[in-house]
């Protein structure tokens, strides 16, 4: 990576924000390509029979948007204005996420030493990737209120595959080298995000032959795999016939067949890593949990919300949108995530309730602001939730005392309403 450290930076950020605005061009060709109602709006997809001839400027990122103003008429005034704005939006946020991550080190405590330009390269490089996934399933969402498993599970992939392959480009944690004599050697090193962390990692979740760590990968990918089965529950007869239903829609669709040979598949590259990784061994599991636990929240979330509210309080794609998140990021900014985008969704809705009278708004665009701030936020966040996150099992105590709190709220809101 030292070639690249030695282009002068404004020469980098130049050449980035120009294969940004690219990257924005395949954004919206994804948002029109992978919702549910397709559209042939981006000029990398086919124009309508009755539009007219594409030129080969119509393709120039940004500028080419300002000749296809032509094609108003057929998918109405102003449609150019927003993908302009997210090929210009993404063109500076992918400059300005390397200036902020390579060049001034934000992801790094002033006084933790730096990592190598490998790291530091290939974690920008997977933090804009997340952005990317979670901008085209943000704007999906707006659009139609849904986030197609074709963005999330893919992504969840790459979460996973990177998190084994090269585990030193997750959100990165401190580690302090201890000396001679038991002393703190100095200064503190980069060191990635674990499942223990802030806590030293325990022998137990190491790899072989230490069954306990597999058992809880296995327990988390299979989980994940039978989250996207086609499942059904309908309770309006009883839960047995409930159940009966479940369990003949699982076994007579497709669907079913191809998550089973996806997890059994899964279930031998986890074994391959734990057999022989020893720091991929514990990225990837990092990755596991986080992606279980990224889900998990917003499912927990979804199914309490159902039952106070008696009607669907959150869709099912922001529960896979939070474990692809969880993938990339680990479990601990998982929480923190969940803790933050609530102020943003607040804010928000009640301007939409008060200047739109819509009292239902996606919750996914939250969920991805908030990752985007803790991302982009990390070395703050973190030196804040270093100490609560050090209290173990209490953790979960606390997110279980927030979900009979949010209850309680949310049967609070539907009086109020009634």
């Amino acid at each position: 990576m030292n070639p690249i450290l030695n282009v002068p930076i404004e020469v980098r950020l130049v050449v980035l924000g120009i294969l940004g605005a690219f990257l924005g061009s395949v954004v919206n060709l994804a948002v029109y390509r992978l919702a549910w109602h397709r559209r042939r709006i981006s000029p990398l997809s086919p124009p309508l029979d009755e539009a007219p001839a594409r030129r080969p400027s119509d393709r120039i990122p940004i500028l080419g948007w300002l000749g296809l103003r032509r094609e108003a008429p057929l998918h109405g005034a102003g449609f150019w204005i927003r993908p302009l704005v997210v090929e210009l939006v993404v063109a500076l946020c992918v400059a300005a996420l390397y200036w902020w991550e390579v060049d001034q080190l934000g992801l790094v405590r002033p006084w933790v030493a730096a990592p190598s330009a490998a790291v530091l390269h290939v974690t920008y490089l997977l933090h804009v990737l997340l952005l990317a996934l979670m901008l085209i399933g943000s704007l999906i969402d707006v659009d139609e209120k849904l986030i197609p498993d074709a963005i999330t599970v893919p992504g969840t992939l790459v979460g996973l595959l990177a998190a084994a392959v090269f585990p030193w480009a997750m959100l990165p944690a401190v580690a302090v080298a201890v000396g001679p004599g038991g002393a703190a050697a100095s200064p503190p090193v980069w060191d990635f995000l674990r499942l223990s962390s802030p806590s030293p990692w325990p022998d137990w979740l190491g790899g072989f032959p230490s069954r306990w760590s597999l058992g809880i990968a296995l327990c988390c990918w299979w989980g994940w795999c039978f989250a996207l089965m086609p499942r059904t529950w309908y309770a309006r007869h009883g839960q047995v016939r409930a159940l009966v239903l479940c369990c003949a829609r699982l076994r007579r669709d497709w669907g079913t067949y191809r998550m089973a040979a996806l997890g059994m598949l899964g279930s031998v590259g986890i074994a391959l890593v734990w057999g022989f990784g020893v720091e991929r061994w514990a990225g990837l599991l990092t990755s596991l949990v986080g992606m279980a636990a990224g889900g998990g929240i917003i499912w927990s979330v979804r199914i309490v919300g159902t039952a106070v509210l008696q009607r669907e309080a959150m869709g099912f794609g922001d529960v896979t949108l939070m474990a692809m998140i969880g993938s990339f990021l680990g479990w601990q900014p998982c929480l923190v995530i969940f803790f933050v985008a609530p102020f943003a969704g607040l804010v928000i809705g009640l301007f939409s309730l008060i200047l739109h009278r819509q009292s239902e708004i996606p919750y996914g665009p939250f969920l991805c602001l908030a990752a985007a701030f803790v991302v982009v936020r990390w070395a703050a966040v973190w030196q804040w939730a270093e100490a609560p996150f050090s209290l173990g099992l209490l953790v979960p105590a606390i997110m279980l005392v927030g979900l009979v709190l949010m209850a309680g709220l949310l049967g609070l809101w539907r009086a109020i309403r009634g």
